[in-house]
């Protein structure tokens, strides 16, 4: 009632609004964990983890005459660094904050800003893990060497942006359906598991294998980022397009059901779910 109201010039509420992403970002970083550091040394434990076990399961099943003629640990890591940024892409969008949230009653905050922030906190939480184990896999154990770099962070923004698109889509059907689409993103999560193909690439898949796992955006990163990765692999049966296309057409729909249901939100959904 007693505030002084004045007229803000596009620069200013562009800056305004930058800051806000900022801090909600900053936000969404710390969520894990107070202390940055431990926040990310847990990120890189993770992806460490699925490493080893992946190094274990080829060792023990014998498959690692499968692989891509080339460093053996990269291309494990090649399959499991796209398939984390994925998967966590989606999760975080998944819970980034809707329109009943307490937070929305701040008035510069809005989902917007929310599901921006929770998707380029979990990119930069994927990339400085990333960047840190190859890192220390280069120093402490043998000099890595990727054939394109450029293309292959390409495809590591391609899996975080098809995560992106797929997170949008159930965050519009949460309000409605909260118990489906927390079953829908646990059963996509484990799926990704095998359909991700970071256990195999496409050009040693038959016909009829190919056609199990060809509908996945993320099998195509996958196996297009593993072009990038080696020389002498070059994909066939994938495409930079078919993820790029699907990403595009899943942020449409999420963008339309994410209107809808803000237009709709009530304050009672958050108490009572």
């Amino acid at each position: 009632m007693f505030q002084t109201s004045y007229n803000r010039s596009k620069t200013r509420s562009a800056f305004a609004l930058l800051e806000i992403m900022y801090h909600t970002i900053v936000r969404d970083v710390r969520k894990g964990h107070r202390n940055a550091f431990i926040g990310l040394l847990l990120e890189m434990t993770q992806a460490i983890i699925f490493v080893v076990v992946f190094f274990a399961l080829f060792e023990i099943l014998g498959m690692r005459g499968a692989a891509i003629r080339g460093d053996f640990l990269l291309y494990i890591m090649s399959g499991i660094f796209l398939f984390l940024t994925h998967t966590k892409a989606m999760g975080a969008v998944v819970s980034a904050e809707g329109p009943a949230s307490p937070m929305m009653q701040h008035a510069p905050m809005n989902t917007a800003i929310s599901i921006t922030a929770a998707a380029i906190a979990s990119l930069y939480k994927q990339v400085l893990s990333l960047l840190v184990i190859l890192f220390i896999y280069h120093v402490a154990f043998t000099p890595v060497e990727i054939y394109d770099p450029v293309g292959a962070f390409g495809m590591v923004l391609l899996a975080w942006f098809t995560g992106v698109a797929i997170g949008m889509v159930f965050l519009a059907l949460k309000p409605w359906l909260p118990e489906l689409v927390g079953i829908l993103t646990a059963l996509y999560m484990r799926a990704n598991m095998i359909a991700s193909g970071k256990m195999f690439v496409a050009n040693t898949l038959p016909s009829s294998m190919l056609a199990l796992f060809d509908w996945n955006p993320l099998f195509h990163a996958i196996d297009q980022n593993r072009g990038f990765v080696f020389i002498n692999y070059n994909p066939h049966f994938s495409s930079i397009s078919y993820p790029l296309y699907v990403g595009m057409a899943l942020i449409m729909v999420g963008l339309m059901g994410e209107f809808y249901t803000r237009r709709h939100a009530s304050l009672s959904w958050g108490a009572a779910r």
